[in-house]
């Protein structure tokens, strides 16, 4: 008996040194979907017997502070969850690996199987810094029943299309309920129809704003007029006491969202109210406009000892059917076109509006200085629709912040070029 012992034991110590002997690959995710990817990785280390995933979940609001200390302290994992408009920040400080040597080596990464705008998103400079992970994008949800019962007969294409639906649906509700919720403090409703314009949102390689542009002037006055003429209320979601409920209830026929919202009005708009509700591509100034390519991104740190293994964890992550599992754990939507050929998505009628909308998706501007010069968008473009700014005023203030805020970014690009003193 005492033989059985010992020979268990060894086999247990022998056991536990093929274990050490694995090679750790440490992985930062964040949010919800940081807790779901956990139960992907048993199948993954199953098939990859040498690798184990060390899972660290973080939450967002903690994430970009975390990721900026790790870098200063050399304490980066080996890959991380990315959110697209930090791409371009760690990819200036030098903490991302560039991915293209990857990539060619390997022939299941395929880029035109993703979709442009998401793929864009983790390309600067005329490299590859990131693989999309999930990807969402933002379009109305509304109303079928309150467009039909206001003569409105197909969803607006256009924005005359969608402004006169708009003046239809407020004549049918009355003073007192709205055609389209418009809260003030989002900026990504007017980013998204800004983006649909033909010129850049930036000028100059990101030097300087260009939001006294024709097009960005244009988007301004089509936002401010949905709440000069009372089709939208002027208030945040803060003062919505429920969205999804004030959309059952009919107090707006239109509310431009992301993609969790199609799991979150199935859950808490009543049975009766399913029938009523749908989801439709962004209408653009002249046909069915772009939209912003959001979401994340994989990245590989720079400074990880272990990339071959880390870049396997990527390389399965980024499979169709593991992306198309990963839908079904979190409903987020997979970047790849191939794994929207899952029966869960392909027959999904409420996400078929933005796959086809993801089609035209494209990144926001590439400078680490871009979620502050959103920010002042909000604000700026809440001044306006509360009349103390006009148009004009707003995109020349906007331009002035947006300048401000590209200051440094002008000087390092002109020191960089021997233009600086």
């Amino acid at each position: 008996m005492l033989r059985a012992a010992l020979l268990a034991l060894l086999m247990l110590l022998a056991a536990c040194a093929r274990e050490d002997e694995r090679q750790v690959v440490r992985f930062w995710a964040m949010g919800f979907e940081g807790q779901v990817v956990a139960r992907l990785i048993p199948e993954f280390e199953r098939t990859h017997p040498g690798i184990r995933i060390e899972l660290q979940q973080v939450p967002w609001t903690a994430a970009h502070e975390k990721l900026l200390t790790a870098f200063a302290g050399d304490a980066l994992p080996d890959v991380c969850a990315l959110g697209n408009t930090w791409i371009p920040e760690f990819a200036a400080l030098g903490a991302l690996a560039p991915l293209d040597g990857r990539l060619a080596r390997t022939p299941s990464i395929r880029a035109d199987d993703y979709f442009r705008g998401a793929w864009q998103s983790g390309a600067i400079d005329g490299r590859i810094y990131a693989l999309p992970w999930y990807v969402e994008t933002r379009l109305p949800f509304y109303r079928r029943d309150l467009l039909e019962r206001a003569g409105v007969t197909r969803p607006p294409r256009t924005w005359a299309e969608w402004r006169d639906a708009l003046v239809a649906v407020k004549r049918d509700a009355g003073p007192e309920r709205y055609a389209i919720l418009l809260p003030l403090n989002e900026f990504e409703p007017l980013l998204n129809l800004a983006i649909q314009q033909p010129e850049p949102l930036l000028r100059e390689g990101g030097r300087y704003g260009n939001f006294r542009s024709a097009g960005f002037r244009r988007t301004l006055a089509f936002y401010k007029s949905m709440f000069d003429r009372g089709l939208a209320p002027r208030v945040s979601n803060t003062q919505i006491a429920n969205v999804w409920d004030e959309f059952g209830r009919g107090y707006y026929a239109f509310y431009v969202s992301g993609p969790w919202n199609i799991a979150e009005f199935r859950r808490r708009l009543p049975p009766e109210r399913a029938d009523d509700w749908a989801t439709m591509p962004l209408p653009g100034p002249d046909g069915p406009g772009a939209s912003v390519a959001g979401g994340t991104s994989l990245v590989l740190f720079a400074s990880s000892r272990r990339k071959d293994a880390a870049w396997a964890w990527i390389a399965y992550l980024s499979r169709p059917e593991v992306q198309a599992r990963f839908h079904a754990l979190t409903g987020d939507l997979p970047p790849r076109r191939s794994a929207w050929r899952s029966a869960a998505l392909a027959d999904d009628a409420h996400a078929r509006a933005f796959r086809d909308q993801l089609e035209r998706a494209k990144p926001t501007p590439q400078v680490p200085e871009w979620e502050r010069i959103a920010t002042e968008m909000r604000l700026v473009a809440e001044q306006m629709v509360l009349g103390r700014l006009t148009v004009d005023q707003a995109a020349a203030e906007l331009d002035r912040r947006a300048d401000a805020i590209l200051a440094k970014r002008r000087w390092m690009l002109d020191r960089e070029a021997g233009r600086a003193p």
